[in-house]
């Protein structure tokens, strides 16, 4: 069996790398939706593909990067790389609906509010922005948070491969399916271990830097 720590840090890094990828359009499309009454219907859209299956995002990206896919010809099935597209793909109606509900409270209550006070639209925008920070880390968090606990993504396009692949969820089904629950168990307490430290070390960043602040 590949080392835990070594399957748990390959799993932070591809997840990590999901979700910065995926923050890369979210974010500005969830500031474009708030700020724009006519590309409203995205967030709208992000909501209702929230609760996609994550196999079916797997297997939509399998046929695109197989052999016969039109994407085939760039070799990424089965690679790290993989992985994070697809974890990129699967965590944006999730990052795109939350960040697009905090943008706009904070639209609505802070740049409106800087607008009647004499404020430019780019100075508007810059303190609904940095009003917003916090509800946009956390929705960062929920992000990283699904896209490090999935399975069919990362099995169906990474194909679980040792010492390359093998996250900390394939890792726990290839264990469930020779019957070592106990191991599958443990790999389990890992992936809630880091769920729990992430978010805990974003809400003490988020509380110091609202310390500083005030």
């Amino acid at each position: 069996m590949e080392p835990v720590l070594t399957v748990a840090a390959r799993s932070v890094t591809v997840s990590g790398a999901a979700t910065l990828l995926s923050a890369s359009w979210s974010l500005p499309l969830a500031y474009l939706a708030a700020t724009r009454p006519r590309l409203r219907p995205l967030a709208a859209a992000a909501e209702g593909l929230v609760g996609v299956p994550t196999v079916l995002v797997g297997l939509f990206l399998y046929f695109l990067l197989s052999r016969r896919g039109p994407l085939g010809g760039l070799g990424l099935l089965y690679t790290p790389t993989a992985i994070i597209i697809g974890e990129a793909v699967l965590v944006t109606p999730l990052l795109v609906a939350v960040s697009y509900r905090v943008i706009s409270a904070a639209v609505s209550r802070y740049g409106e509010l800087a607008l009647a006070l004499g404020a430019s639209d780019t100075e508007a925008m810059e303190i609904a922005l940095r009003e917003a920070a916090p509800g946009l880390a956390a929705a960062l968090v929920m992000a990283f948070s699904r896209a490090v606990g999935e399975l069919g993504v990362a099995l169906l396009v990474g194909g679980n491969i040792r010492g390359y692949t093998r996250t900390l969820t394939t890792a726990i089904a290839l264990e469930v399916s020779m019957g070592e629950f106990e191991a599958a168990m443990r790999l389990g307490l890992v992936l809630v271990a880091i769920m729990v430290f992430v978010a805990a070390a974003a809400r003490a960043a988020r509380r110091l830097t609202g310390d500083e602040a005030g």
